[in-house]
């Protein structure tokens, strides 16, 4: 299985995939765990690019471009040849960000950008797991941590306009996004998602 995980900032997608991950291997499930942008050497520097506050001059076309640019690499260098090698991967966030944040929230669209990662709907996800949280919350959250990127440092209102195009796209993908409802401690946010993991499997 492709199963990826989606959501705002500092929603707790870091702390559950490791816990997911853990059940996963405790079940004689092999897995990989991965993350977007990123995961291989040439994405990796790609993400430097993304994230780093000094590009404040990045275009919304060519940031969601960049995006598509490190996926296509990570697919092609690691998940493609994971999933077969028998491997369920486990990946921190990848097509439905750019929807979300470039497609919605930056108001490219979200067709637009589904072109710019045609190459990424030949390896759609088999499930979605979405945190839905208060961006507000979230966002102290990953402020708190230091280390604020180029994406942590966008308005709150910003962030708003993420929530609402992950809405949209669950609308969109019903039966493949499954949401989550992250307003709560992460015991509970484990707990919720393991459930629904079982479920699946």
């Amino acid at each position: 299985m492709f199963i990826t995980f989606e959501g705002g900032e500092g929603s707790g997608k870091t702390t559950l995939i490791k816990a997911v991950n853990t059940y996963l291997k405790e079940k004689g499930v092999k897995t990989y765990v991965t993350r977007e942008p990123g995961g291989s050497l040439i994405a990796e520097q790609i993400r430097h690019i993304i994230l780093d506050n000094k590009n404040k001059d990045l275009s919304d076309k060519t940031e969601a471009l960049l995006f598509a640019a490190s996926r296509t690499q990570h697919l092609e260098e690691i998940i493609i040849p994971k999933l077969n090698e028998g491997y369920t991967v486990l990946c921190d966030r990848y097509l439905d960000s750019s929807l979300a944040y470039q497609g919605y929230a930056r108001g490219l669209g979200i067709d637009v950008v589904l072109k710019f990662n045609h190459y990424a709907l030949e390896c759609l996800p088999t499930y979605t797991i979405y945190i839905d949280s208060d961006p507000k919350k979230g966002l102290e959250r990953a402020l708190s941590r230091g280390g604020a990127n180029r994406l942590d440092n966008e308005s709150l209102e910003f962030h708003n306009r993420v929530r609402e195009g992950y809405l949209l796209l669950l609308e969109k993908f019903p039966k493949r996004i499954i949401k989550i409802d992250g307003d709560c401690n992460l015991d509970a946010l484990i707990e919720r998602t393991l459930k629904k993991i079982k479920e699946l499997i």
